[in-house]
Parts: C-alpha cells; sequence; structure tokens
C-alpha cells in the first residue's frame, strides 16, 4: 500500500470518527502507552506511515514520516557523523518518530542541546476534520501567533496525527569524556551551578547516591582541558556510552532502587535546594539540577505544592495512582488556551481524550 492510500485510509477512520464522536487513540510503537492518563478510545495505528522523507545533511535538516522507528532514524543521521541532539528515549525497540514528538521527552544532553521542540522545525498534521495542515517554513502560516509545530511538542497527541516532522540535526562531537566523582547532593549541586557559569564543555549530568556523573562533548582540546581542570575518575568510552543510555533509558540501577514504587519527575531551577529521597525511595538528579527523579510513596499534593513553590512543576512519570492526575494542575489562564486549541484542530475530540488532562 501506497504512503497517499495510508494517508487516506487515516482520513477516513478520523472523519468516521469525528461524525459518530467515537474516540481515536493514535499509537506508533506502543513503547510510550504507559505515560499520561490511560489511553481512550480504538487504537489507529501509524506503525504502516513511515520512512524518511528527506534528508540533506548538509543543510542539519530531515523530515520523517510518524511511523518511522526512532532506531531507524538515529541509524541514518550516524552514518552521516549526526544526531538528534536532544536525545529522545526510547523506552522499547518500537519507538516512533511520531511518538517521540507527541511524548515530548529528552534525554541527558538536553541540559545544554534543549529540548524536543528546540529542533521541530516544521510538520504535517491532520486534524479532527480529516485535513491536512502544514506548519513551519512551508505553505500554512500558525495560528493565532502560535508555532504549531513545536507546540506538537509533548501534546501526546491530543491536538491531532501528526503525519511528518521536519527536525534540526547536529554533528555529534569529535571528542568525548565522562567522569565520575563523589559528591554530597548539597555539594553536587553547587558545583554544577558553579561549572554553568563557565566555558566548560559540559554535555550531561547525573547525580544518584553520592555519584556525580559528568559527560564533555566538543573538540579534543577543550574537553581534554576541562577533564584536567575537573578532575575525578575518567570511564573508558564504552562503559561510558552504556552508562549514559541506561540513564536515558531508565535502565540504571537508581531507577530500580525503590521497586515498582511511583515514579516521578520535577521541574525545578537549577538552584532550587537539596531535597531529600522519598522513605525508602531513591533520587537521581539531571540536567545541572534542572531534573530531578524521585521515586517512592510520596503525597501527590505535598509534592507538587513544594515544586510550585521552589518555582517549578512535578509529572506522575510512571506508575502510582493517577487520581490526582499526571501532570501538574494549569493555571485558569493556560486551561483555557488548552482547551481552545482543542477546540480548534479536534472540535469532536476524537483524538487521544483526557491522555494529558481529563478536560481535554
Amino acid at each position: 500500500m501506497t504512503m497517499d492510500a495510508i494517508a487516506n485510509r487515516f482520513r477516513q477512520r478520523i472523519v468516521a470518527a469525528g461524525t459518530a464522536r467515537t474516540p481515536l487513540r493514535v499509537r506508533g510503537g506502543g513503547s510510550k502507552d504507559w505515560y499520561g492518563q490511560a489511553p481512550q478510545g480504538e487504537v489507529l495505528e501509524t506503525s504502516d506511515y513511515r520512512g524518511i522523507v528527506a534528508y540533506e545533511p548538509t543543510e542539519l535538516v530531515v523530515t520523517a514520516r510518524c511511523g518511522t522507528p526512532l532506531r531507524e532514524l538515529e541509524e541514518e543521521l550516524a552514518r552521516q557523523g549526526q544526531m538528534l541532539a536532544f536525545e529522545p528515549p526510547h523506552f522499547g525497540p518500537g519507538a516512533t518518530v511520531g511518538g517521540m514528538l507527541a511524548a515530548g521527552l529528552s534525554g541527558p544532553r538536553r541540559q545544554t542541546a534543549g529540548a524536543v521542540r528546540d529542533f521541530v522545525l516544521g510538520a504535517v498534521l491532520m486534524d479532527g476534520r480529516g485535513d491536512t495542515l502544514r506548519f513551519g517554513g512551508q505553505v500554512m502560516k500558525n495560528v493565532a501567533g502560535y508555532d504549531v509545530s513545536r507546540l506538537l511538542a509533548g501534546s501526546l497527541g491530543m491536538l491531532g496525527l501528526v503525519l511528518e516532522v521536519s527536525l534540526k540535526v547536529l554533528p555529534r562531537p569529535t571528542a568525548e569524556a565522562t567522569l565520575r566523582l563523589e559528591l554530597a547532593q548539597e555539594e553536587a549541586l553547587l558545583r554544577l551551578n558553579q561549572w554553568a557559569g563557565q566555558p566548560l564543555p559540559l554535555s550531561a549530568s547525573a547525580w544518584c547516591d553520592g555519584v556525580l556523573t559528568l559527560r564533555l562533548s566538543g573538540a579534543q582540546a577543550a574537553v581534554a582541558a576541562a577533564v584536567r581542570w575537573i578532575g575525578g575518575e575518567t570511564l573508558a568510552p564504552h562503559v561510558a556510552g552504556q552508562w549514559w543510555s541506561d540513564v536515558r533509558e531508565h535502565r540504571h540501577a537508581c531507577f530500580d532502587a525503590a521497586g515498582d514504587a511511583p515514579l516521578w519527575r520535577l521541574s525545578l531551577p537549577s538552584t532550587a535546594p537539596a531535597l531529600p529521597a522519598p522513605e525508602g525511595g531513591m533520587q537521581l538528579i539531571e540536567w545541572g539540577g534542572s531534573q530531578r527523579w524521585l521515586r517512592g510513596a510520596v503525597d501527590p499534593l505535598a509534592l507538587r505544592a513544594q515544586a510550585a513553590e521552589l518555582g517549578g512543576h512535578a509529572t506522575l512519570f510512571r506508575g502510582g495512582d493517577k487520581r490526582h492526575g499526571v501532570f501538574q494542575p494549569l493555571a485558569p489562564a493556560v486551561q483555557a488556551i488548552h482547551r481552545n486549541l482543542k477546540q480548534y484542530f479536534d472540535p469532536a475530540g476524537v483524538f487521544n481524550p483526557g491522555r494529558m488532562y481529563r478536560e481535554l
């Protein structure tokens, strides 16, 4: 079946669902089915709509269809010495480009490179009416001043079916080194904030159980100078590569320290003070102190109140009781914006209802 025929099949399903007001659950490889509220509706499978549409290494831009396996895209970029700098986690072999955009999750390199949305240049979206809309630098002006192509990052498919996405890619660094230092949480946070204001080629950081691990990426001379200046134990390249992969994919032992207890993700200012781990649980700190993972039994309302007081928010990332919501509740004005966008792109409420917030 051709890609045009598959797209037409999508359109027919969406139009029929809109007429019957039957919800659709957009699904690529299913590697992130657990993220957000429980999926609802009939499955709209996207894995057949796959392939790299355009890739020009000299322009640092790639365009791929939603069902393209994320692994295949990364392998093609690696052959050209390039990468997705935000290091998206896969969380399973079936991860797709569409799921990557919908989840909007970034890995360790997000600390310096930026998030998924920072690399989105354009997108093709099939909305709740079955219309195909193009956003970015091509045809359709963004609605009401919103950069819709980037707005799709992290939307969990609630606005429509992303058919294609164009992404900025970057060259892989010529040199990398990973250092390990034994530091208490308070000292690790202090140093991370100090290093952030200095011209060091830091590309990732992670602290857990009294050990701070740093990754340095860039020119050979800059990396070598930073290694000498910071000190610590240098990991062998193959060990370091596996270590950062395990952190990105949540295979690291720190994530298993509290068994199947709920996993919370806190987004905080990097200068936020050290926080205690839940009793009998664990804590892992990334992104220079800005992302903190807590695993264990916590009071959701108290944790969110604490995160808000510190200038951030808390997400129930995996497991736990979702009755209090997965994401931090929205302020009324922001909730109204979300509601208006949902109404504009998906007036019948077909796409992934309630996946992000129950009222959407």
